[in-house]
């Protein structure tokens, strides 16, 4: 099998001439070329210490060196001595990982003509974004096999082999509403046998479970891995995501990105963040959080209208809950109690393929948690005794 990016990449895309902007050729001196306002912020309080009035770094390497770093120290694929270390080039940064996956398939698909693939059920901005450009959408559902939500990668190759149209297949992983990481081996399948596109492995919550793709795509040309500082980093208000790819994609996606797309507060944020010691802080954090996921997965599967067999896996940040056994009217009114009553608001999403009456519970605080294992039973238990 022989991937070729420029029959995957559309053409005037794939020869796209980034712009230039002011601050590729100078960034010291009397700064007279990007029609800025040399005065600085009119908030008078933002002016002390403050370079909000010029335009931000436009490639933020040293972020992106420190992240590719800390990918090639926790990948799961150190004996492969084959495979290429990630560097700075192997990455493009959006605003959130909604920005690149717009990004990604527009530079692979043909508006009105191509497609994607999603495997339902799944993060909903993959369709929504296919929509926004005039792509059709192509679903192969998921299979539940032991209550995991795993890919089938027999029926997948047989429908990316069958449409040479589809230009994308979007794996979350862990899986959102699932919670479920993709088995890394299925996903090396459909690389190793489909040349025609690119594998999307969306991994927002990888780092609760650990095991990322990204180190994969020194070797895998056709993969492209999206990640977020919006969930284990706890970064979610700057809006930050990050795509791991070849050198060679990698250069068509920055090319293609608007000259200042990382505000400067987002990349100050963003690089404090992966400095050693703040690494530490958020492999603690995700630690804390899987301890309490298990807290509340056991005090909430044991209360009466709560299936004891959670739904999907327990690799992301939250754990998915079957209400009488797939009862989306309670649920659906569970979830409205608890946020117009009790002031707790988690998420029904007894509309997904496989998830009938099913309520998204993200995992808290340690004083979250317990306000809302308080007020589910309270609330459970109401309904549970009108019915």
């Amino acid at each position: 099998m022989t991937f070729d990016l420029q029959k995957i990449v559309r053409p005037k895309i794939y020869n796209l001439e980034p712009y230039r902007c002011a601050r590729d050729d100078f960034t010291d001196g009397i700064l007279l070329d990007a029609n800025e306002n040399a005065h600085g912020p009119t908030p008078k309080e933002l002016q002390k210490d403050s370079q909000l009035h010029r335009y931000p770094d436009p490639h933020q390497l040293e972020f992106k060196e420190a992240m590719a770093q800390y990918r090639n120290k926790t990948s799961s694929f150190k004996d492969d001595t084959n495979l290429i270390p990630l560097n700075a080039n192997n990455l493009c940064l959006g605003v959130g990982s909604d920005e690149s996956i717009d990004a990604i398939i527009r530079a692979t698909c043909v508006p009105a003509k191509e497609k994607i693939l999603v495997l339902p059920p799944t993060y909903s901005m993959y369709s929504v974004c296919a929509n926004i450009n005039d792509i059709e959408v192509v679903q192969c559902p998921l299979v539940v096999d032991d209550n995991s939500f795993q890919v089938d990668t027999e029926r997948v190759l047989t429908i990316l082999k069958s449409d040479p149209l589809i230009k994308l297949c979007f794996i979350t992983s862990p899986g959102n509403p699932t919670g479920v990481k993709i088995d890394t081996d299925k996903i090396i399948e459909i690389l190793s046998n489909w040349d025609n596109g690119l594998v999307v492995v969306d991994e927002a919550y990888i780092d609760f479970c650990g095991g990322s793709t990204a180190p994969l795509v020194t070797k895998y040309p056709n993969l492209v891995t999206l990640q977020t500082l919006s969930k284990s980093f706890g970064l979610a208000g700057i809006r930050l995501g990050m795509t791991y790819a070849s050198n060679e994609l990698s250069r068509i996606l920055n090319a293609m990105k608007a000259p200042y797309n990382i505000s400067r507060m987002a990349a100050s944020y963003a690089l404090t963040a992966v400095q050693h010691h703040n690494l530490q802080l958020m492999e603690q954090t995700t630690e804390k959080m899987n301890i309490e996921q298990r807290r509340l997965l056991k005090e909430l599967t044991a209360l009466n209208g709560v299936d004891d067999q959670y739904v999907g896996g327990l690799d992301a940040n939250f754990i998915l809950l079957r209400i009488n056994g797939g009862d989306n009217i309670m649920a659906k009114q569970l979830y409205y109690n608890l946020a117009t009553i009790s002031g707790v608001v988690v998420r029904f999403r007894g509309t997904e393929l496989g998830c009938t009456g099913c309520l998204r519970v993200t995992v808290g605080t340690e004083e979250e948690n317990n306000r809302l294992i308080t007020e589910f039973k309270k609330t459970l238990a109401e309904l549970m005794a009108n019915k």
